[in-house]
């Protein structure tokens, strides 16, 4: 190589900073062919030194002063990999202070303060890097900012957790209930001792509005999404989807409507038929709707050491080789031209429009089902299939598949159909995609 070095300090070394070692040394001449120049790792700092001391030996500085590496003159590019948003933020801050380039895989940290960070690094003429912080080693960030650029997207949809997509289809397969397969993905370490931000679907919302940004050109606003998880899906829900013909997942979902954009993170069905239906385990995939070439599908593995350190390196071949050039030249951060973003509202989520499943036990005597459609009909609700199955004396679980409808609209509808008499239990609704 020709020239210099590109020398990088790593924030962190956990799983993810191991893994970016790694990589980065096993494929050091592959890397530096692509870049232009090598890249090596120059210091490390980290809240618990031990680890990476055993690693590195004297080979490197190996200390727990984050502070100072952010601000150290010998280092061209910081990688946080830290996580969290209160120190991240300030580090992450004090390295562009300091004329740093930066790489992160925080989706938290750039969900929150996104925007200033992304401002703070424009006015200072640097690049902030994060495709690890969507999807792990899937290069879903590069494909919207840049391979889809000719497009006007439509639609994102993402199973973007992997944990969640475990435990579904651990669900599903086995027939086992929510808690026991959560437990076994704590047990295998797909799930945290404390998973709320994954089954709560925290974690997919903050990299669905990530990817909505890219995709529609917006502002990053995460205190808008709408967020469910998890934790209240039943076992025959599971059952009664497949049986239908559907799967249930935790999907991500970023819509461009007529009056604004729908972001949503919700457990949804799915037609089996569609291959994001059959993504299993704890990947994750992501489908883009571009008006010029339709549907795309991403797919991979969104965790791990390697595969999470696959986009690091990548973003630090990027970084490379953009180093110096006009700031003015380079890919913005959000795929849009700061100064062209957006003003879309973010629908509230009683304005979305989707189909939907609803389940709920009644009286079976004759009747019933007049009052009900009724009642959908009032709310412009329309029926696209309903099933009827006996639960024992004098009792029937209905299961119904709606058209598109208002959300507003089902809400109303639902609270009407609990107060009838012979509604013998709350009713259970899960939207329904068919992304097409």
């Amino acid at each position: 190589m020709n020239l210099k070095p590109i020398k990088v300090g790593l924030l962190g070394f956990g799983v993810v900073g191991g893994g970016t070692y790694s990589v980065l040394t096993r494929n050091a001449e592959e890397i530096a062919r692509r870049a232009g120049r090598d890249i090596e790792v120059v210091r490390v700092a980290t809240r618990t030194p031990s680890k990476a001391k055993a690693v590195f030996g004297e080979a490197l500085p190996v200390d727990d002063d984050l502070m100072g590496l952010v601000s150290d003159p010998n280092i061209d590019i910081v990688v946080e990999l830290i996580g969290g948003e209160t120190l991240a933020r300030e580090l992450v801050m004090q390295a562009i202070a300091h004329g740093k380039h930066v790489v992160t895989a925080n989706k938290a940290l750039l969900a929150m303060h996104g925007n200033e960070i992304f401002a703070a690094a424009s006015k200072k003429g640097v690049m902030v890097a994060f495709e690890a912080a969507v999807a792990g080693g899937v290069p879903i960030v590069k494909a919207i900012r840049e391979g889809l650029t000719a497009n006007r997207i439509q639609w994102v949809a993402g199973i973007i957790n992997g944990t969640t997509n475990f435990i579904l289809s651990e669900m599903r397969q086995r027939g086992l209930p929510f808690e026991t397969v959560l437990s076994e993905a704590q047990r295998l370490g797909y799930a945290e001792a404390d998973p709320t931000f994954d089954v709560e679907g925290v974690d997919a919302a903050h990299k669905l509005t990530l990817l909505a940004s890219l995709a529609f050109g917006i502002r990053i606003q995460f205190d808008k999404a709408y967020v469910e998880g998890i934790t209240a899906l039943k076992q025959e829900d599971i059952t009664h989807a497949e049986r239908l013909g559907y799967r249930i997942k935790l999907l991500g979902i970023a819509k461009r409507r007529p009056n604004g954009i729908e972001l949503r993170v919700h457990p949804t069905l799915v037609p089996a038929s569609k291959l994001i239906a059959n993504v299993e385990g704890a990947m994750n995939a992501v489908l883009v709707k571009g008006d010029a070439i339709g549907e795309t599908l991403y797919y991979g593995a969104g965790a791990g050491a390697e595969p999470t350190a696959s986009a690091v390196v990548a973003d630090l071949v990027d970084v490379t080789r953009m180093h110096t050039s006009d700031p003015e030249n380079r890919v913005p951060h959000l795929a849009f031209q700061p100064n062209a973003l957006a003003d879309f509202d973010i629908l509230p989520i009683s304005e979305i429009r989707t189909s939907y499943y609803l389940r709920f036990t009644v009286e079976d005597r004759p009747g019933v089902l007049a009052d009900l459609t009724r009642i959908l009909a009032d709310k412009s609700i329309s029926i696209n299939s309903m099933v009827q199955e006996q639960k024992g004396e004098g009792s029937a679980a209905i299961i119904i598949l709606t058209h598109e409808a208002r959300e507003g609209n089902v809400v109303d509808a639902i609270r009407m159909i609990e107060n009838l008499g012979f509604v013998h239990s709350s009713v259970t609704r899960i939207r329904l995609e068919n992304l097409s």
